[in-house]
């Protein structure tokens, strides 16, 4: 993916997305990049599990868009969050000032959104007292993922796109660094990406997706 160039293209909801033509893939939704990532993950994951002291494990930080829109929640309803986030591929210079998240979302943190793309990779760094980032740059199909999580946003590329990372082995690996009752969600629906999570140990349910997908999957650690 790196040696891929990532065009920025507006999406339905004016916020922007990134495209690599190589491979005919968007970093998310063009019916929306902001509703997409509010309906996958700030609804139906972090919302749901309804903590206001939250570890969060993020499969893909990408453009940042995830974790600056829930740093935008911890700070509505007052939570603590350490955020985990993993990327192999993180964008340039160039890229990042491309995106207008902020600028869409809350202007005033608009130097948060920038700190959490500045900030030091494999190593936890203060954004603000309630909200800690840690950025890892490692290989999940090779690395072992560390930490407990009540939360988990799988934002991998599509499964025909990345299927590597659409695996029962990497499945496994997150489901074992969940903690008992916390919550995953994902945007793709398929029946074999819900089975491996079902048989990876969560409790898997299609529930209505963002504009454009008719479900969604949302799964939970529910330990006997």
């Amino acid at each position: 993916m790196q040696k891929y160039k990532r065009i920025p293209q507006i999406t339905a909801d004016g916020s922007v997305t990134l495209y690599i033509k190589e491979i005919d893939e968007h970093y998310h939704s063009t019916n929306g990049a902001i509703v997409e990532a509010d309906i996958v993950y700030m609804k139906n994951a972090l919302l749901e599990r309804g903590l206001k002291d939250v570890n969060i494990l993020e499969v893909g930080f990408g453009t940042g868009l995830n974790c600056f829109m829930t740093f935008l929640e911890s700070v509505k309803n007052e939570m603590n969050i350490h955020y985990t986030t993993l990327e192999l591929y993180p964008l340039s210079v160039d890229e990042i000032s491309s995106i207008n998240y902020s600028d869409i979302l809350s202007p005033e943190h608009k130097a948060i959104f920038l700190k959490m793309h500045d900030s030091k990779w494999n190593e936890p760094v203060e954004i603000t007292p309630n909200f800690i980032i840690e950025k890892r740059n490692i290989d999940l199909t090779k690395d072992e993922v560390t930490g407990k999580f009540d939360v988990v946003y799988f934002d991998s590329f599509a499964p025909d796109k990345q299927p590597e990372m659409w695996s029962d082995d990497i499945y496994k690996k997150i489901v074992n660094a969940m903690n008992s009752n916390a919550v995953m969600t994902t945007y793709c629906a398929k029946g074999i990406v819900r089975r491996g999570w079902q048989n990876a140990g969560l409790t898997m349910e299609r529930i209505p997706g963002p504009p454009g997908k008719r479900e969604m999957l949302r799964g939970k650690k529910i330990e006997k």
